[in-house]
């Protein structure tokens, strides 16, 4: 169990990062070189390099040397483990979100039908 939650710890840290998120999203379409990778960002080879250690941590990309190039390969399944602990929530009903606002509105003070101070 401790394991497990190491491994979504990492998983959900690496994917806090909306430039890593990125780098995911052109995974997607295909194995990229690091400076393929790199290309898009504004920002240092060397950062992009932290970015993708972290990834490579997480287990959600693969980085392998072909030459004098590192590849990077997107590594879906190790998503599976976020995904089956996140679906454990769908037991419950979603909320619905105008409600809630409305509900929230209500309770501070903001907005129809908000209750009035004493």
């Amino acid at each position: 169990m401790r394991r497990m939650a190491h491994s979504l710890d990492l998983v959900f840290s690496a994917l806090g990062d909306p430039t890593r998120r990125a780098i995911l999203s052109m995974l997607l379409e295909d194995d990229m070189a690091v400076t393929d990778v790199a290309e898009p960002f504004e920002m240092s080879l060397a950062a992009i390099s932290k970015h993708l250690r972290v990834l490579t941590a997480a287990g959600l990309i693969q980085q392998e040397r072909r030459g004098r190039v590192t590849w990077c390969k997107l590594q879906p399944d190790s998503l599976r483990g976020a995904s089956i602990w996140m679906q454990s929530f769908g037991q419950f009903e979603a909320v619905e979100l105008d409600a809630f606002e409305l509900f929230l509105a209500r309770q501070l003070g903001d907005g129809p039908d908000a209750p009035t101070g004493a």
